[in-house]
Formats: structure tokens, C-alpha cells, sequence
């Protein structure tokens, strides 16, 4: 007997009984902010430690420190460019307490400017005027390339800065746990297994997220942010022992499941403290209309 066809993605289909959304693979994904570009200045060490071998005791040290210097630089760029990346991401960050990328051009306009000096000293012309004037260039050309630090809190009006400590004390400890699982879910060696990880990070970090924004929000969810997170840390590790071992596709089965439980259970706990943000702005607004009403003012 002829049968009608359908199905989830028919007009008439059946609907997803999981209010729920599913997190797309991708959903999150962000751009690595220290790229090619940042990289490269990594190289320039290396040609000038090859050619200051054969300088001589004094060429060859200063060779050495100014890639060693440049070498510096490159790395405090790379780490400012991700706490950059890391403070446009969030609508209430405090500014870095160490200017990287600042730091960064400085060190590069040293190690070039120690650089030409080598190359003067060579040619027996050590004067100071050519490599402070290359130093100078190359430290403004870094700052233009790259830009420099945010010098201001985002987002800081009204908050407690002593609430705020606490909750980025919390948060750090909750980055680590999701650290850890990153790192022993590698063991394992199933890459669906590690996305679907990763989907559930990106959940967490949605609710890290909630409450650096509002600290008040920080003694509903510690409980998630300190015990499930360790809990979860800690079966992570031992399914992936366990997985690496024997590829037990219950284990499998049993992990994904306690994956999905704790992605629901974060994202609940995320919109319940939306809920009630949205909650205490009503009551504000409801005080100041009454207030308003009892000076005269009519509301329409």
C-alpha cells in the first residue's frame, strides 16, 4: 500500500520534542588572533643568529641579544593579540595589567636597532645616530601593524570591583577544568567525540560569560562553575583511558549521554539567570514608574 511521504524536514513532518536548539559544529568557532601574520616576526631571528656565529666575541653577542630580543617580541605580540582578542569578546573586561603589544613594538625597535648597530660595528663605523634612527622606524611600524593595547575598562560602570575579582578567581579555575578536558579527550582519539566536547565548552563558557557580566549571578552558578565542572574533568579522564584502551562503545554511548545531560543543565542554569536579570529590570522600571506617578507625572 502506497505510503505518504514525510519526514523531520517535511511541512507536515514531526516537530523535534527538544525545545532546545542544537549547537551547530561551528558555533563559537573563533579566528585564531595570533595568524601568519604575527608569526613571521619570529624569522628574522634566525638568519641573524647563523650570521653572527662567525662575527667575532663582540658581534656575536650582540647578534645573540638582538635575536634574542626580537625573539621576545614576537612572543609578548602573540600573547597580547589574544588577550586583545579575548577583551573584544567580552562586554565587561578590564583592561590588561601588562601592555603586551606595547612592550612588544619597544622590544622589536630594540633588537633591530641592536641589529644595525652590529652591522655597523662590523663595517667600523659604531656610530649610534643610523641604529636608533632603524630602531625608531621599526618600533613605529610595528605599533601602526598591529595597534596597541585597550587602555581602559569595558563595560566596569556600576560593578563591583571586589565581586568582580571573585568571579574572574572562579572563572579561572573553571578555564583550567575545561583545559584539562581538552587535553585528555585527545587521548581517546575519536574526533566526533572531541567536537561534541567542544560544543559543550562553548556552552559553559556561554554561562562564564553571564556571570562576569552580572557578579550577582556568581553564588547560583559556582556550584557549576567548581563541582560539575571538576566532576566532568574527572569522568572525562577516565573515559578517555578507558576508551584509548578498549574502544568501548558504551563507554562511548555513556560519555556523550553525560555530555548532553551537563550541556542542558548549563544552558537551564544560563537562561534561568537571564530570566531573572530581565526579572529585576522589570522591577526597576514598575519602582520608577510608581515614583513618577507619586511626583504628578502622568504615564500614558
Amino acid at each position: 500500500m502506497a505510503k505518504r511521504f514525510g519526514g523531520k524536514y517535511s511541512p507536515d513532518g514531526p516537530s523535534s520534542s527538544d525545545p532546545q536548539t542544537q549547537r551547530g559544529q561551528f558555533q563559537g568557532a573563533r579566528v585564531e588572533p595570533a595568524g601568519a601574520r604575527a608569526n613571521l616576526l619570529f624569522l628574522p631571528a634566525i638568519p641573524l643568529i647563523f650570521l653572527s656565529l662567525n662575527d667575532g666575541a663582540i658581534g656575536m653577542t650582540i647578534g645573540l641579544i638582538a635575536a634574542g630580543v626580537l625573539t621576545s617580541a614576537a612572543f609578548l605580540l602573540r600573547e597580547g593579540l589574544r588577550a586583545e582578542a579575548a577583551y573584544n569578546a567580552r562586554r565587561t573586561a578590564r583592561r590588561p595589567s601588562f601592555p603586551r603589544k606595547i612592550f612588544a613594538s619597544l622590544l622589536t625597535g630594540l633588537g633591530i636597532a641592536l641589529a644595525a648597530y652590529r652591522t655597523e660595528f662590523l663595517d667600523g663605523q659604531a656610530g649610534l645616530v643610523a641604529p636608533i634612527l632603524f630602531g625608531i622606524a621599526a618600533g613605529v611600524l610595528h605599533s601602526v601593524s598591529f595597534g596597541m593595547d585597550p587602555m581602559k575598562d569595558k563595560g566596569m560602570e556600576g560593578i563591583d570591583t571586589f565581586q568582580q575579582d571573585r568571579v574572574a578567581r572562579v572563572v579561572e579555575d573553571a578555564e583550567a577544568h575545561l583545559t584539562a578536558m581538552t587535553d585528555a579527550i585527545k587521548r581517546a582519539g575519536d574526533r566526533q567525540i572531541e567536537s561534541r566536547l567542544e560544543r559543550f565548552q562553548e556552552t559553559a563558557r556561554d554561562l562564564f560569560r553571564t556571570v562576569e557580566e552580572d557578579p550577582r549571578d556568581l553564588a547560583g552558578a559556582r556550584k557549576y562553575l567548581t563541582v560539575y565542572l571538576q566532576g566532568a574533568r574527572d569522568a572525562t579522564i577516565k573515559f578517555s583511558d578507558v576508551y584509548a584502551r578498549t574502544r568501548d562503545p558504551q563507554a562511548l554511548a555513556d560519555y556523550a549521554a553525560l555530555l548532553d545531560d551537563l550541556e542542558q543543565n548549563f544552558a537551564a542554569r544560563t537562561r534561568k539567570m537571564l530570566l531573572d536579570d530581565r526579572s529585576d529590570m522589570t522591577v526597576e522600571i514598575d519602582v520608577l514608574r510608581e515614583r513618577l506617578q507619586r511626583e504628578g507625572v502622568r504615564l500614558d
